[in-house]
């Protein structure tokens, strides 16, 4: 039985949990086993969930969890569970949206919640620093008002439940066909047409909606669809989220110019980047945009290839215990290399704190580049998440089978199979799962990897993938289907250890497990099974819409194959 009198994180694999290993707050892992001890105690539950490459993550760390009287309160009130939300998204996912419950708003990380000694919700924060400052409470002010109300209201706390799941509950009416266009024409009034993404900032690349335009703009020919995806794709290539030394994206920018980036590099991020731009290029095949894929690819397997050979999670925005200091220049490091103020913005003032984030004027030559490479060498690097994801792996696979579309002699189709062959090594003839526990696997892992079988398949022929596709899709629908919903639960049904049963239908740091399941029954000639589930968003749609994307192409190619029109997943009537 584990002790919650100590901390227990030492002997995780995570590479975040690990951060919190010497802590004095007595950290335990989610699981039956805490969660039993939790109502044993009749103690509530602090979780505390983020990630290895999360900057307030850090912050919040250095400033409490490190802290030995804000650790005090805390093993004295709370059994304190610390989860990494890329080993278990599905926490993260059902505990970010009953934050947006209870406050109506967004959530982020870290997020801080606190559940029943059930683990039930019923209240919950992000950072909270540990003064008060900018109209937010200490911690520890929070810590014991958040005591006081369990030990006076614990009853009522618990009985809420019912209440609690039932607005979780995904609602759904009974609309089985309509319109598509004129949903996605809606999210097109939301979009800076100057500067490209949602309006306002912070700005966030938001892939879902750029692969739905490029669908429907090789669908329509459309002017309308096309015209976002080139200003965000410039955009993207040239400004400070863009990583011009190394290749790669960040996360985000802090502003609505995308100049200052949050500075962490996500494998999520940066595949997408890869599918994207690859598309893009067969739209538009200047060498601009092709040298960028290819610099973003050579990033990806120059630094996220981890011990085992698969991909890893992220790099740090830290380095050195400082933001950004690993990408950021100097004036004075810079200002003598030949020529550097004609591909780049340069003032001895700086664009961010004194420093410079590199933004294009003009293509770099190649000897700049290897110049602020040999600056930028010297510094230590950026702290890199080395877990294994997965769904972005198998992502990742799909993305390079797109780019060896556009840069055929780089090789990427022979690379991607080459992944596979780990892949098929490590998880399907052994165990499909997530990340480090063989007992955890989610929708997404399999969507993505039956996504990248037929990827394979479209490309080599080879009929291993397609029928290893097929198989898979039965048995993710005997895993995760609810044949009462139609729909795919985001846990398997038989192993689930939450308060409630996830289902998600929304896109979010990647596309949709469900809509990717749609697309993938549809390739497979999986009609009978794509009916039910499109039938079945179909009825989300209306009420979720904004948070779809993915479904609204994975819908609209499935009514356009069944028509029996000329159609493929990037859209209808086009060379594929």
């Amino acid at each position: 039985m584990t002790q919650i009198n100590k901390n227990n994180l030492s002997e995780n694999l995570s590479p975040y949990l690990k951060q919190h290993k010497d802590n004095p707050v007595h950290w335990q892992t989610w699981s039956k086993n805490t969660l039993e001890l939790a109502k044993q105690n009749k103690k509530p539950i602090l979780l505390s969930i983020g990630y290895a490459s999360c900057h307030w993550c850090h912050v919040m760390a250095h400033e409490s969890f490190e802290d030995n009287d804000t650790a005090k309160v805390m093993n004295e009130f709370f059994v304190n569970i610390k989860v990494d939300r890329e080993e278990r998204p599905d926490l993260d996912f059902i505990f970010q949206s009953s934050f947006q419950l209870f406050n109506q708003t967004g959530g982020g990380w870290p997020l801080t919640m606190f559940l029943d000694e059930h683990g039930v919700p019923f209240m919950g924060g992000t950072y909270f620093p540990k003064e008060p400052k900018q109209g937010l409470p200490s911690f520890k002010d929070v810590l014991r008002k958040v005591s006081n109300a369990y030990k006076d209201q614990r009853e009522n706390i618990i009985n809420q439940k019912n209440l609690i799941i039932k607005n979780l509950d995904l609602k759904k009416n009974s609309v089985l066909t309509q319109d598509l266009e004129p949903i996605l024409e809606m999210s097109l009034n939301y979009l800076d047409t100057t500067k490209g993404g949602y309006k306002g900032a912070p700005k966030f690349p938001t892939f879902n909606l750029y692969e739905t335009l490029i669908y429907f703009y090789n669908k329509s020919k459309d002017k309308k669809y096309l015209e976002p995806i080139d200003l965000i794709i410039k955009q993207l290539c040239s400004k400070g989220i863009y990583d011009h030394v190394e290749g790669g994206i960040s996360r985000y920018t802090v502003d609505e110019d995308w100049i200052i980036p949050h500075f962490e590099k996500m494998l999520y991020d940066n595949t997408q980047f890869v599918l994207l731009l690859s598309k893009y290029c067969k739209l538009n095949p200047e060498i601009y945009f092709k040298e960028k894929l290819d610099q973003t690819i050579n990033f990806l397997i120059k630094n996220f290839i981890n011990n085992e050979g698969f991909l890893g999670s992220a790099l740090d925005a830290d380095s050195d215990g400082v933001e950004g200091k690993y990408y950021v220049f100097s004036y004075d490091e810079i200002k003598d290399i030949e020529d550097i103020d004609k591909y780049f913005e340069i003032k001895p003032e700086g664009n961010w704190e004194n420093k410079i984030i590199l933004v294009e004027k003009s293509k770099p030559n190649e000897i700049t580049l290897k110049k602020l490479l040999e600056i930028r060498s010297k510094r230590n690097k950026p702290f890199f998440d080395d877990k294994t994801q997965l769904d972005l792996n198998c992502l990742m696979i799909s993305a390079l089978v797109a780019a060896n579309e556009i840069s055929p002699d780089k090789k990427y189709l022979k690379l991607a199979e080459e992944f596979f062959i780990k892949i098929e090594k490590k998880y399907i003839k052994n165990n499909i799962h997530h990340s480090y526990s063989k007992e955890i696997v989610f929708i997404e892992d399999y969507a993505f990897l039956i996504n990248s079988l037929n990827d394979l398949y479209d490309k080599t022929m080879n009929f291993k993938y397609k029928d290893l596709s097929k198989k898979l899709s039965l048995e993710a629908i005997n895993k995760f289907y609810l044949n009462d919903k139609n729909i795919f639960q985001k846990n398997p049904k038989t192993n689930n250890d939450v308060f409630f049963n996830p289902v998600d239908i929304g896109d979010n740091t990647i596309p949709n497990g469900n809509a990717i399941m749609l697309i993938n029954f549809v390739r497979l000639g999986m009609m009978k099974e794509a009916k039910k589930l499109s039938d079945s968003l179909n009825g989300y749609l209306n009420i979720y819409k904004n948070h779809m994307m993915t479904s609204l192409r994975a819908i609209d190619f499935y009514c356009n194959v069944k028509d029996g029109k000329n159609c493929n997943e990037h859209g209808c009537k086009i060379d594929v």
